[in-house]
Parts: structure tokens; C-alpha cells; sequence
């Protein structure tokens, strides 16, 4: 059986995640793959909103899109997608630790199953791995170690691929000329977060900094979904060269956008995600949620983060009403930031 699977390259399915940074994370899982099982072929069910996302990865050989709503069980299209799915797979990696998201690869009736253990899985996973969170301290982590042998994991010194999405160089021409970019070098901005106010810096600091920003003379493209419209008019508003392009570009024109922009300043979003992924520099944005945990996998960052003794709470909302470890940093801080990095950058070369 193992001289079979060596001679075809073995054939992964991998349930993805949720969420579109967690996604771009997961692409540390399928270079990782790549490198330990050369030959292998990696199948990804995602919901659809991530085929633009799982497009841009050389790793991924095959989208699998399941329509189900968030929190939906969706049972009848699970048994549909695991039915269609049959004897095409040898192994799968279920990286959410839901009940649910175990599903399709047992319907599928995939041979090797692994996650952690959660949710009651033990029928539904045949290789199920204790979650060590002091070991396994990022969601990263979490996701490269399954696709590990347990004993290489242990000690949570394994090597962590950075996540590299390919750029639509045609693509990005053609949204300069649509959206009336300019040539000047642009900042993006991602006011955004779809997890919870408490992530999102204040409004009126990125509109003060955008202020600055084209004073200095960069262009500001304010990035982001159907939801972050009314965000970005608040940035954007009576400044000439801010750009609000909050839904009005799909994900995968966010993708090239942000490659074209020379900076990105960003909560700690999705979209910081694909920013470090796509090698830009990143000035990222901490409030209840921790740098350690979610850190932007790039060497190209730097940290925003004042650490009250209150954060990282960890919630959607600021427990207390005040939201300090956000608003206390002033939008000075990011202007210096951007400027420092802009000098350094000249001074190289």
C-alpha cells in the first residue's frame, strides 16, 4: 500500500478554515505537505467566498467549494459533497475542530482522518491529537503540526512557511485604470474586522493619518468588504488621493491591490493576512487580540500593540467600554512608522 501511494503521490483532502486570514494561514500547511510528500496532490473543501484565495496558491491542485451557511450543519450538502468524493482521497487533514467540519471527510469514507480532539469526534476522526496550547501558542502552529508526524511537533520547533499568494500583474493594471488610481506610491488601509469592534482601530485616527499620508505624498486606498463602505467614506471624505474602494473590488482584486500598495496600515484583519502574503509591508494593528497568536507571517512587519494590562481579552466587544488599547495609539505613531520604513526602504537602495 505504501509503495502504491509513493509511486502516484499521495492524495490529501483538507477541510479549511473559516475565516480569510485563517485560509491564508493554511497555506503554511500546503507547502508543508508539499515538501514532506513530494508528488502529493492537495484537495481544500473551503466555503466559496476562499476559491479566489485558494487560486493564488501553487499548492492547492483542486478547490473543493462546500455551500453551507456559518453554524449551519448542512447536512444534505455534506452528504452530497463526501458521496461525490469517494476513493479520490488517501488522507485528510480537518483543520477546524468542530463537529461538523469532520463530516464530509468519514462520508467520503477517507481511509486516514486526523484533527484534534474536539467536539466529540472519535468515530468521525481515526487519528485524533491532544491540542497542547502551550506547545501549539498559534493558529499557524496548529495548522502545520497536522500535517507533521506527532513525535516532530512535540516541542513546537518546527519551521513555519510563510504563506506566498501569486499576483495578477494584468489584473492590477487594469484596477489602477478602473478605479482612477494614480502612479504615486499608495498606502492601503483596512479598517475593517469582521470579528468584532474591539479589533478596529479608531475611524477618525486612520481619516487623521490618511490626512497625513497625502501630505506627504502617498495615495490611500481604503480596503475592504460590502460592510466597510460607510468606514471607508468616514476615511475617505473631502480627501483628495483617499480612495474608498471598500466594495467595490472582489477578493481577489484586494489581493493584487494590496501587492501594488508600498504599505499597508491594518487592524489585524483578513485582508493584513493577504498583505503579508503578498510581501508588503505591513504596519498591523493590536487590540484584544494578541500579535503572538495571529503574528502576520512576514518578515516585512512591524507590530502596533501597547499591551494594557487588560489585553488581550480576546472578546468582540471591549468589556470595560473603553477600548484604551486601541484609541491610545495616536495616529502619529503609524505616520512615523510608514515614514521610517519609507527612509529605510530609499536608503537600500
Amino acid at each position: 500500500m505504501a509503495e502504491a501511494l509513493a509511486a502516484r503521490g499521495e492524495r490529501f483532502l483538507v477541510v479549511g478554515p473559516s475565516w480569510v486570514g485563517d485560509m491564508v494561514m493554511a497555506q503554511s500547511l500546503f507547502i508543508t505537505l508539499k515538501v514532506h510528500h513530494p508528488g502529493c496532490r492537495i484537495g481544500v473543501v473551503a466555503p466559496a467566498w476562499s476559491q479566489p484565495i485558494l487560486a493564488r496558491m501553487a499548492e492547492v491542485d483542486e478547490a473543493i467549494p462546500l455551500e453551507v451557511g456559518h453554524g449551519e450543519l448542512g447536512w444534505a450538502a455534506r452528504r452530497a459533497l463526501g458521496a461525490a468524493l469517494r476513493g479520490r482521497f488517501d488522507r485528510a487533514i480537518v483543520l477546524p475542530r468542530s463537529w461538523k467540519s469532520a463530516l464530509v471527510p468519514f462520508l467520503a469514507g477517507i481511509p486516514h482522518r486526523i484533527g484534534f480532539t474536539g467536539e466529540q469526534r472519535y468515530l468521525l476522526l481515526n487519528e485524533r491529537r491532544r491540542l497542547d496550547k502551550g506547545v501549539l501558542d498559534q493558529t499557524v502552529k496548529r495548522f502545520v503540526a497536522l500535517g507533521l508526524p506527532e513525535a516532530q511537533v512535540a516541542s513546537g520547533g518546527f519551521p513555519l512557511p510563510y504563506p506566498r499568494l501569486a499576483v495578477d500583474t494584468a489584473n492590477q493594471a487594469r484596477l489602477r485604470e478602473a478605479h482612477g488610481l494614480s502612479s504615486l506610491p499608495a498606502i492601503g488601509m483596512m479598517p475593517g474586522a469582521e470579528y468584532g469592534p474591539a479589533k478596529q482601530w479608531p475611524l477618525a485616527h486612520y481619516r487623521e493619518l490618511a490626512r497625513g499620508l497625502v501630505a506627504e505624498g502617498f495615495e490611500v486606498r481604503v480596503l475592504g468588504g460590502p460592510g466597510d463602505q460607510a468606514a471607508g467614506d468616514t476615511i475617505s471624505e473631502g480627501l483628495d488621493g483617499v480612495h474608498n474602494l471598500c466594495g467595490r473590488t472582489r477578493l481577489a482584486d484586494a489581493v493584487d491591490l494590496l501587492a501594488d500598495c508600498a504599505q499597508v496600515v491594518t487592524n489585524d484583519s483578513g485582508l493584513m493576512h493577504v498583505a503579508a502574503a503578498v510581501g508588503t509591508r505591513v504596519q498591523a494593528i493590536y487590540g484584544s487580540s494578541s500579535p503572538a497568536y495571529t503574528p502576520p507571517m512576514t518578515d516585512q512587519a512591524e507590530i502596533h500593540y501597547l499591551g494594557i494590562d487588560c489585553s488581550p481579552c480576546f472578546q468582540r466587544h471591549c468589556p470595560l467600554g473603553h477600548t484604551r488599547c486601541l484609541t491610545e495609539i495616536p495616529p502619529e505613531r503609524l505616520l512615523a512608522a510608514v515614514l521610517a520604513s519609507r527612509s529605510a526602504t530609499l536608503a537600500r537602495g
